[in-house]
């Protein structure tokens, strides 16, 4: 139980300390205030008289992985707002499969272990991919380009977690129609708040990659009513 205690402690306060370095630090929280709050539903039942069954740290395990990877994936490869719960969240869903199917081992018979053992395998290369793409390549530069209209809407302009912070960070090589949109949101930024040598600067920056031209209407038209509203 000790083992599994500290897991859930250690994932949980890593998870929200990840997400603060996000675009959207919203859904890391989530996931770690669950896994946190699983943990002391855990050492609570841990105490009781009648103690916890054996399996009981591994099916909440793999139960709370299993929905937070199928979340996290989405958020990861369509919405493009999270990198870091499908990977942790894997992590408990490993550990928790693995424990289930280990503790059946030596009661089941050749062609299940077998089974076990591929299943196993699987498990822990998906967990793999899903690291590489999420902690190892990171954030993607839409997102933060994302994150930025967003707190344009707010009205959260400046500082670190501001629209310009964010705008900053929406880089991307191979997609350069997101450093379009991303000097252009600066541009209109940087105009509205007086400070024109950075408006000059980001300028010259997006017409070395196409001008207002490459940049859809739609998007000026947001930053333009965001702004407004923030002024």
């Amino acid at each position: 139980m000790i083992f599994w205690l500290v897991l859930f402690l250690g994932l949980g306060i890593f998870s929200i300390y990840l997400s603060r370095l996000q675009p959207f630090p919203e859904k890391g929280t989530r996931f770690g205030w669950s896994v946190l709050i699983s943990g002391l539903i855990l050492w609570i039942s841990s105490t009781s008289p009648q103690g916890s069954g054996q399996d009981l740290p591994a099916s909440i395990s793999v139960f709370l992985g299993g929905v937070f990877v199928i979340t996290g994936i989405r958020d990861m490869s369509m919405n493009k707002t999270d990198v870091i719960v499908a990977p942790l969240a894997g992590v408990l869903f490993c550990l928790g499969g693995i424990s289930l199917l280990s503790s059946r081992w030596e009661f089941a018979g050749q062609s299940e272990q077998i089974g076990s053992f591929i299943l196993a395998s699987t498990m822990v290369s998906v967990e793999m991919y899903l690291a590489f793409r999420g902690l190892v390549i990171g954030v993607p530069g839409i997102a933060w380009s994302k994150s930025g209209i967003r707190q344009i809407h707010r009205g959260l302009i400046l500082g670190e977690n501001g629209a310009i912070s964010h705008f900053e960070k929406s880089w991307d090589m191979e997609d350069q129609w997101i450093n379009s949109m991303s000097y252009a949101a600066l541009v209109l930024i940087h105009r509205s708040l007086g400070n024109s040598k950075e408006e000059e600067e980001s300028l010259a920056e997006l017409e070395s990659l196409g001008g207002w031209g490459a940049v859809d209407d739609s998007w000026i038209e947001a930053i333009e009513k965001g702004l407004e509203n923030f002024s």
